[in-house]
């Protein structure tokens, strides 16, 4: 009795799809050769049947070629038993490579969907911040346009224009004038007595011998005549050298003059070396304190503030602050305009903290001394409501602009009033 002996599921287990297929292929082989044996011992027998005459011996040879004739069946059915599975595994195959592609494919998918949401997620980010952006610009043109209504009454803030392509920078001579402004200012309003003069402009006078000179330097370079002032100044220079020395006041005095005229034609350079020998001279004649070093100061500071030395200029305004302070006292007039200039120095370079401050201090001084109706006043709050609205301080900057558009019609209306009486 023959036994079948089943293969172990251990084997099973470990053969790979391409180890089934493999042996398939040689059962198919074997079972090929076996079933060419069969079918010749089977044509033998049919012709060993033909052959006979006993009918014993053909019977029994009958019966085996049934048995062969039945083997030969079994091995046709094992062929087409693993003739299918070789067509099962090539569909296998077929549909392996098939999940494969739809693998990649939904791979694909996920990393556009990715891709897609990344841009989503970015577009949404730009709509959001474009989104403020608008808004920020709305609120700065309605502030835009409120200020635009206090121009006619805001004439004394002397608004910078701006160039064109260049930045919008605060101008320091507006805020306070150079040392030939107020000599100028100074001639034009002159007062009885010498130190009524001293005092108004800070406690420094031009010499008597330089003030005719020096009106005609100033009214040659209003006009734009520099080819008559430069000369001039420079004779000037060349006879007080000559009479006087070098290290002297009025020299010194000339070297401001004619460097005021250099920095109108920007030529900052000379300028500057004029300034410093001017600043130089007078530190050794008049002492570090004196009121026209501090005047020098703050030309110096106002040409290196145009040439947009920022930094450098600092640390002059300060140190002509500090000497106004102590000449003309920390609440006179002079002593905030030195505050307003240094103000503009530190916004320029972004101190929004110690702008506000120095700001609020000019303020103070000229509320105190002057009254609230003076044009500094007006001015400094303009300049302070600017501060707040390059930091985004729309709030604070518009409560400025109404205290100044509220304080200019109650004095229109004063002057309206005033008009009527009998």
């Amino acid at each position: 009795m023959s036994v079948i002996v089943y293969p172990r599921e251990e084997k099973l287990e470990k053969l790979s799809q391409e180890e089934i297929i493999s042996s398939t292929k040689q059962v198919i082989q074997g079972l090929e050769t076996l079933k060419n044996e069969h079918n010749t011992i089977l044509h033998s027998l049919l012709e060993a049947i033909t052959s006979l005459k006993k009918d014993e011996e053909a019977n029994v040879v009958q019966e085996k070629s049934s048995l062969l004739h039945k083997s030969v069946e079994m091995i046709e059915l094992g062929l087409e038993e693993a003739q299918v599975m070789t067509a099962l595994s090539g569909h296998l195959n077929a549909v392996e490579s098939e999940k494969q592609k739809l693998r990649a494919q939904v791979r694909r998918l996920c990393q556009e969907n990715q891709w897609l949401r990344d841009e989503l997620a970015a577009s949404q980010q730009k709509l959001q911040h474009s989104e403020q952006s608008v808004a920020q610009l709305e609120e700065e043109v309605k502030h835009l346009e409120f200020m635009s209504q206090l121009r006619k009454y805001d004439e004394d803030a002397s608004p910078l224009e701006e160039k064109e392509g260049e930045p919008h920078k605060e101008c320091l001579d507006d805020l306070f004038p150079s040392e030939a402004e107020e000599h100028a200012h100074a001639t034009q309003h002159q007062h009885s007595s010498t130190a009524a003069a001293a005092a108004q402009q800070g406690g420094y006078e031009i010499p008597a011998r330089l003030r005719t000179l020096h009106n005609l330097v100033i009214q040659y370079a209003s006009q734009g005549r520099y080819e008559v002032a430069v000369p001039l100044c420079k004779q000037a220079l060349e006879d007080l050298e000559k009479t006087s020395g070098h290290d002297h006041p009025d020299v010194a005095t000339m070297l401001n003059i004619l460097a005021l005229v250099y920095r109108d034609q920007n030529k900052y350079k000379e300028a500057a070396h004029l300034l410093n020998d001017a600043l130089s001279i007078r530190e050794k004649t008049l002492g570090k304190d004196h009121p026209a070093v501090a005047a020098t100061l703050n030309n110096l500071a106002v040409l290196y503030g145009k040439r947009g030395k920022y930094k450098e200029a600092e640390p002059l305004c300060k140190r002509a602050l500090e000497i106004r302070e102590k000449v003309l006292g920390k609440d006179h007039p002079d002593v905030a305009k030195q505050l307003n200039n240094l103000a503009l120095l530190c916004q320029n370079q972004g101190k929004y903290g110690e702008v506000e401050c120095y700001y609020r201090r000019a303020l103070e001084i000229y509320e105190r001394r002057l009254g609230p109706d003076d044009p500094n006043v007006a001015k400094t709050k303009n300049n302070l409501a600017s501060c707040f609205l390059k930091q985004g301080k729309y709030r604070e900057a518009e409560v400025l602009y109404k205290e100044i558009l509220t304080r200019a019609h109650e004095k229109e209306a004063d002057g309206k009033q005033a008009g009527w009486k009998v």
